[in-house]
Formats: structure tokens, C-alpha cells, sequence
């Protein structure tokens, strides 16, 4: 039945987001690890489609927030209002009260009112005037941001990167797949008629199954190896964090469980290195001068940390 819900949900995406089976695996295992995913990528990609698709795709609330400068950490949390007639204060819900939130544009919102994502996205609840609220069971944050834009935008603190566990980009359509979105589109928008065929409960479901996906203790140790083989390498002045390690173990299990595997293998562990660390490296002045990249960094530590050897099909 869980293969059937993770097959339905590629399809349903895919209908709507052309030619890119890689990227929705990507955000399937992001949901099924119980983590948050950031986009950044050119306008017109399909970046906001692909967070509709996946919420219209679930039988979940899906909120949106268009993130502004002049936005405040209420706007997205919730507020305390005070009512006169019961003389009490009462608390009114944010969207991150929400199954899937789009966080649209997020590095246009002030400093402190990206911080106030945090606590939703690591702990899963919000604090508002001393008083803790608990967020849905599934809870994924889906936030977006344009690269190429310089001006009325703030650099995402190293803080809050980290809390996302996958960085992703989505990438120009190839030629035949541009000419099928045109076809596809000539009377309606795919997404106009996309259906549900997942329930809040086959997502919690599966998430529970990805916990008891098998890995080795040599894969273990490989996650470790190349984590911290970021920590010690000459062009980076920060390193990933043992969060990245968490990550990489998580979205691991949750390749597998997509992938209809009982275990974690050495080659799952390094096609996700990239999305998973790219974002948590910060280089050197001289070495993005240089024209060094966090990914040229991963492809490097990938091509020297050693692969256990083992047979993972016994």
C-alpha cells in the first residue's frame, strides 16, 4: 500500500512538473524524512507549482505566505488578541498552522522575521507571549528564493539554513518537455484538475516506515567521514554540522523506502550529498573568488572519502 501511495504521488506531481522525476523524489523524501526543503532557483521554473502540486496531491491544509519586507513574525506565527467581550486573550492561528507551507520569496522578509520560522521547523510548534502552540503532526516547509536578485533581499543566516534539510534546484525544462508544457497547456493549467490521492495519515504512515529502514554501521560511519570531511577542508570557513550527518542518515532511509529498499546503500548515501550539504558550506573569500563552488567541494570529497565495501544486497 505505501508503494502505491509513494507511486500515486510521483505521477500526480509529475503531471504538473514536466521532466523532472529527480526533483519530486527529492521532495517526496524531504516530507517522508520529516524535514523542510528550500528551492533556489531563476523565476519560472516552477518553483511555487511544485509546492501546489505536492499540497493538492495530499487530502492536507496548504497555506501559502508571500514573504515582504514589511512582513512581521506575527504575520506568519500568529497573534494574541484581546477580546473584549470575554475580557481574555485569545490566540489566532498564523499559516504555520498548516500541512504544507509555501514560504514564497522568503529571503525578502527582515532578519528577524525569517527567524521566526525557526522554532516551527526544528521544534514543530510556536511560542507566542510565553505560551507554546503545537503545529500539525505533518508539518513541511517548503520556502523558495530567487539567486539572481541582489537588491530588497536579506542573505539567509547560517542559522537558518541549517534547519532546512535539503537545498534543491529545479532547472530549465529540456527541449521536448518545454514543447509537451505548451501542449499541455494550451486549454488549462494541469493543475486545475489535479486530484488527491494521499491522506495525512498515508504520509504519517510512511514516515514511521522510513524509521525502521536498515542502515549498516559501515554506512554509518561513511555519513560521518564525509561530513566531516567538510569541517577540515582548506576553501570552507564553516564546515556541515552534525545536523547535515542527521540528514543525510534520514533522507537515506527515506530514498530507500521510495525506492522500495530495505536498506541504505553507499551510492544512495552519495547521490544525496549534494542537496543535502551544498547549502550548508560556506567557502572562503579568496576560494569564491577563485571560482570554487560547494558542490566542486562535495564532488572532491566524494572522489577521496572512502566507500565501504560490503555486500548490501545479502
Amino acid at each position: 500500500m505505501s508503494t502505491d501511495t509513494i507511486a500515486n504521488l510521483l505521477q500526480n506531481i509529475q503531471k504538473v512538473i514536466i521532466g523532472k522525476e529527480a526533483v519530486v523524489k527529492q521532495v517526496i523524501a524531504a516530507l517522508l524524512a520529516r524535514g523542510h526543503i528550500l528551492i533556489e532557483d531563476v523565476p519560472g521554473v516552477g518553483k511555487t507549482f511544485l509546492a501546489r502540486s505536492l499540497a493538492l496531491s495530499l487530502d492536507g491544509i496548504y497555506k501559502r505566505v508571500q514573504f515582504t519586507p514589511d512582513l512581521l513574525p506575527s504575520d506568519i506565527t500568529g497573534v494574541s488578541i484581546f477580546n473584549q467581550k470575554n475580557l481574555t486573550f485569545e490566540f489566532r492561528e498564523g499559516p504555520v498552522f498548516t500541512n504544507i507551507l509555501l514560504a514564497d520569496e522568503l529571503n525578502r522578509a527582515t532578519p528577524r522575521t525569517q527567524s521566526s520560522l525557526l522554532e516551527s521547523m526544528e521544534e514543530r510548534q510556536v511560542t507566542v507571549d510565553g505560551k507554546t502552540y503545537t503545529l500539525p503532526m505533518v508539518f513541511f516547509a517548503m520556502a523558495t528564493q530567487n539567486p539572481i536578485e541582489q537588491q530588497g533581499v536579506y542573505r539567509l543566516p547560517e542559522a537558518q539554513l541549517d534547519r532546512f534539510l535539503m537545498q534543491i534546484d529545479i532547472g530549465y525544462p529540456g527541449h521536448y518537455h518545454e514543447i509537451q508544457i505548451l501542449e499541455d497547456q494550451r486549454l488549462a493549467h494541469p493543475i486545475d484538475s489535479l486530484a488527491s490521492v494521499a491522506t495525512i495519515r498515508d504520509i504519517l504512515d510512511l514516515q514511521e516506515r522510513v524509521k525502521h529502514i536498515y542502515v549498516d554501521k559501515s554506512i554509518n560511519d561513511y555519513i560521518v567521514r564525509l561530513v566531516e570531511a567538510t569541517r577540515a577542508h582548506a576553501n570552507l570557513m564553516l564546515g556541515a554540522s552534525p545536523r547535515a550527518s542527521l540528514a543525510l542518515y534520514r533522507v537515506s532511509q527515506a530514498y530507500s523506502v521510495i525506492d522500495g529498499n530495505d536498506f541504505v546503500t553507499p551510492d544512495t548515501v552519495k547521490a544525496l550529498c549534494h542537496p543535502i550539504l551544498r547549502h550548508r558550506l560556506l567557502l572562503k573569500p579568496q576560494s569564491q573568488l577563485g571560482g570554487v563552488t560547494p558542490d566542486h567541494i562535495i564532488d572532491e570529497i566524494l572522489r577521496t572519502v572512502d566507500v565501504p565495501i560490503k555486500n548490501y544486497e545479502l
